[in-house]
């Protein structure tokens, strides 16, 4: 857990760039990489809460595997589904609101069985451990965002 817990540290210190923009890097600003991570963390944390272990299965997945060993994303290629998009109007508040929930949501998903699970739409169902590790791949994509968008300003 302790590196999403630095990565929300980081996302954190990143507020006080939050309306920051740079066309070159993103067409969002660092506020809506945030939020979006947040709701990422959030989501996908209710599920694996909500998930029964018992119906956890193996799998073999290319993509899963491919971008696990490489550890990181490409930019890009991928949209974010509707259900972890940022509002038009982001607000800080909001966003300090969410990182309070996010942080009792890793502490709550550290005790779950390692057969709890989340349904990804590209990389398949995922357990406990490798859930983490996606949500770790995650939200790093978007620090590198941010940090890109902070070097472009």
């Amino acid at each position: 857990m302790s590196i999403l817990q630095f990565e929300l540290s980081e996302l954190e210190k990143a507020l006080i760039h939050s309306d920051k923009h740079a066309s070159s890097v993103s067409s969002s600003n660092i506020a809506w990489h945030i939020d979006h991570s947040l709701k990422v963390i959030h989501k996908v944390s209710t599920v694996l809460i909500d998930s029964d272990p018992s119906k956890y299965k193996w799998k073999f997945n290319k993509w899963r595997f491919i971008i696990f060993i490489k550890g990181s994303f490409p930019r890009g290629k991928v949209k974010a589904p509707k259900h972890v998009r940022p509002p038009e109007i982001i607000k800080l508040e909001d966003i300090k609101l969410q990182l309070k929930e996010v942080q009792k949501n890793l502490t709550d998903i550290e005790k779950l069985p390692s057969k709890s699970h989340f349904d990804h739409p590209i990389f398949g169902q995922l357990h406990l451990k490798k859930t983490i590790r996606f949500l770790e791949l995650h939200t790093t994509h978007h620090i590198k965002i941010i940090n890109d968008i902070l070097k472009a300003i």
